[in-house]
């Protein structure tokens, strides 16, 4: 097989403007560049930046074909790429987290600002650097991990955003010490992936938030050793999480939910003057309100991409436990989708007995 090939006709998810119909369409999808690798997908799953990138976040930019969690199987490979070959399985996404050479492109476009998608002729965006509810799909090898090709589909895609992006939180960003206390706001496939980062850490205590009851169960099965529901209580969240932690409050808390408000609650619920809270979420808004006070006294506020997860170092490791089975990916699978049946998958994610949403590309 060549290194490169000729432009490939597929469907694809394309999004064509805020407040307008998602759509299946054919596309076309040329040859990777050098250091670019051409991917058939094979499994794909939604996480909620893909929703918020259909009411324009990041870029705003349409058409746009949508996804960035995704495994599939190399199809072609740029005659500078040593490193990966035709066949070989990988996990997409924005890997190299923050690095200067190869940084995370919110343009959607390519590195090199062109695109390798299109439609009648139109150029094509995406939302980072990849579309992974496409057939097909081209990515910089520097996005590409290769994964062993027994690994569960399904679960290899739940790692390749979401999911690694808590799990990092707690492991790299946050470095969650044995013995301290832990609260995470939002128990979806980020925040599931900061509870059972915090419970390898040796966290004590790990309280989960989420006003969605059906999440308790899942939360358990991750590590929580207890639940709030806010909508039971008159009482804040923050209230909530000092009232089972003496009036303290925790070491380091989680905002996982991308709701503005959240943020200061999980400022509040943590200890004055050494809490440390890590937002991993985003929504639409690109400001968020912060209380003053919640900061005065002393805590820490810090932002994380991927977790902090570094591609070959780190992801290779949460890889390797997927690959062993000691995540309980099995429970954030809970529905599964055609490519042709995407527009289901949008209303599925409404329910609330739904974590994760798959889709079948193959």
């Amino acid at each position: 097989m060549p290194k490169t090939s000729k432009v490939i006709t597929c469907k694809a998810t394309i999004c064509w403007g805020i407040g307008k119909p998602i759509t299946v369409e054919e596309i076309q999808v040329d040859p990777p560049k050098a250091t670019e690798v051409r991917v058939k997908m094979l499994c794909a799953s939604i996480c909620h930046t893909d929703i918020s990138s259909t009411e324009g976040f990041p870029h705003g930019k349409f058409p746009l074909a949508l996804g960035h969690e995704g495994v599939g199987v190399i199809e072609s490979v740029g005659d500078q790429v040593k490193n990966l070959k035709e066949g070989d399985v990988n996990c997409v996404s924005e890997k190299t987290n923050l690095c200067l050479k190869y940084p995370v492109m919110w343009t959607g476009l390519m590195p090199d600002n062109t695109s390798r998608m299109s439609i009648r002729g139109e150029r094509i965006y995406h939302i980072t650097s990849c579309a992974t509810w496409s057939e097909y799909m081209v990515s910089d090898a520097n996005y590409i991990l290769k994964v062993d090709p027994t690994i569960d589909r399904a679960h290899a895609s739940f790692i390749s955003c979401g999911f690694s992006t808590g799990f990092g939180a707690a492991w790299k960003e946050a470095n969650v010490e044995s013995g301290s206390t832990v609260a995470v706001f939002g128990l979806g496939a980020v925040g599931l992936g900061a509870v059972i980062g915090a419970k390898l850490q040796g966290a004590s205590r790990i309280i989960g938030i989420d006003t969605n009851e059906n999440k308790r169960e899942k939360g358990e099965a991750f590590g929580i050793t207890d639940f709030i529901n806010p909508g039971d209580s008159d009482n804040s969240a923050s209230e909530l999480v000092k009232e089972l932690t003496g009036g303290m409050g925790v070491d380091y808390s989680f905002e996982c939910t991308g709701v503005s408000t959240v943020l200061t609650e999980s400022l509040e619920a943590t200890k004055i003057g050494t809490g440390k809270t890590i937002v991993i979420s985003v929504g639409a808004e690109p400001i968020l309100p912060v209380g003053l006070f919640a900061i005065l006294h002393g805590r820490t506020l810090k932002g994380t991409l991927f977790g902090g997860l570094k591609a070959v170092s780190d992801l290779s490791i949460v890889a390797e436990k997927c690959q062993k089975k000691e995540f309980p990916l099995q429970e954030l699978f809970t529905h599964e989708v055609t490519l042709a049946d995407i527009n289901k998958a949008f209303e599925l994610v409404k329910q609330p007995n739904c974590v994760k949403v798959v889709i079948n590309m193959s």
